[in-house]
């Protein structure tokens, strides 16, 4: 598996450090949705730089696994300091983009707002990353993931119909909602930049992001189909083949066979050919629902895997965070990737000319000055004394 990573299939000649190399970014250190928009943008071959304040990082973990720093180069700056901003704002000069997730109005009070930063290089992208966005009632309230997902009606969607809703982990908030919509929106105002010379600011709210993925959700609500309950509609647990089921191991197996064709291969290798017919009759949906039930609970996951195994009966084992990279499908892709000594997900999307790897390890804070010195054109970031170059 190590060295699969996401450029397997790419043709001789390919570059090796992805569709960004060339693109210079500027990552405000934070936790959570900022860090990991960056390590995307690094992924794909910008060079960022990530600016960390003294005294180690907020996440908790020892920098060493913090892989959503790979792929970067760190810098400390403290700027509360005298020359604090002043260093930020000569990254910023000569950067593409500056990633900044602080509450509204921090980043103007600590010097490096965009104002100031839009003076000294006019093409700047700025990039900010909140939960409840830089203007509205909410904007200067604490929250995290959850709290920013609950009042989209995302969270609202989740788990069953007689238990609460269900907690997504930070997935749908931090990341999709936040993280994916803030590389979408720098990017696009990079393509802009380039094009027009001016940058802007781009303010990519978890609470945005979440509502907006939501976006089929609602036209299914106006169109009648779709009703606003949990576990009462077709991709939300409501439907008997569209859901999880225990296995006699404990375990789990996920169905999603909602097509005709997928359900009927579905109930033959389950072996309940005789609710082929409940597919469209929502009044033997119960009925086919503890049928299925009981089925899976006959077998270990394992056995169920290799009954479900070619078909296209849309059935998958539910594995666990350690299992997934042994799974034969991701496994043979290079899904996952061992750098470091720590197996993690490959850089992704592919792309067929421009491969994209993991070409670092998290960085250590600090540890990048000499290089960025050098290669930004900033000498006095190598003579801080506050930082140490390890690269």
């Amino acid at each position: 598996m190590a060295g699969a990573g996401a450029g397997a299939g790419a043709g001789a000649g390919t570059t090796t450090h992805g569709p960004l190399t060339g693109v210079r970014v500027v990552e405000l250190a934070g936790i959570g949705p900022g860090p990991f928009a960056a390590m995307l943008l690094a992924d794909l071959g910008a060079d960022v730089v990530r600016v960390d304040r003294p005294g180690g990082p907020a996440l908790g973990i020892d920098p060493e696994y913090d892989v959503t720093n790979r792929n970067k180069r760190s810098v400390v700056i403290d700027l509360k300091s005298e020359d604090g901003p002043a260093r930020v704002l000569d990254l910023a000069e000569r950067a593409d983009i500056l990633v900044e997730g602080y509450r509204p109005g921090v980043a103007e009070r600590l010097g490096v707002g965009p104002g100031v930063c839009h003076a000294r290089n006019p093409r700047l992208v700025y990039g900010r990353m909140t939960g409840w966005g830089q203007e509205g009632p909410l904007a200067q309230r604490a929250g995290h993931d959850i709290a920013y997902i609950a009042p989209t009606g995302v969270l609202g969607m989740t788990g069953g119909p007689d238990v609460p809703p269900a907690v997504p982990a930070n997935l749908v908030g931090d990341y999709a909602g936040g993280s994916l919509y803030l590389v979408v929106g720098v990017l696009a105002a990079l393509h802009h930049a380039r094009a027009t010379g001016a940058g802007q600011v781009v303010d990519a709210a978890i609470v945005d992001g979440t509502a907006h993925l939501a976006s089929m959700i609602h036209g299914m609500v106006a169109a009648g189909s779709w009703q606003d309950r949990r576990g009462a509609n077709l991709l939300d647990g409501g439907c008997p083949y569209y859901g999880t089921y225990e296995t006699s191991d404990g375990k789990y197996m996920a169905v999603g066979a909602l097509e005709a064709r997928f359900y009927d291969e579905f109930v033959r290798l389950l072996g309940i050919e005789e609710h082929a017919g409940a597919r469209t009759d929502v009044a033997r949906w119960d009925a086919l629902r503890a049928t299925v039930a009981a089925r899976f609970r006959t077998r270990t996951r394992q056995e169920w895997t290799a009954v479900f195994e070619g078909s296209d009966a849309c059935v998958a084992p539910v594995l666990s965070l350690r299992e997934a990279p042994a799974h034969p499908h991701l496994a043979a892709r290079g899904t996952f990737t061992d750098h470091g000594g720590i197996t993690q997900p490959a850089p992704a999307p592919r792309f067929s000319v421009t491969r994209t790897s993991v070409r670092s390890g998290p960085a250590r804070p600090g540890t990048g000055a000499a290089g960025v010195a050098r290669d930004w054109g900033v000498p006095h970031l190598a003579e801080d004394d506050r930082t140490k170059d390890g690269d």
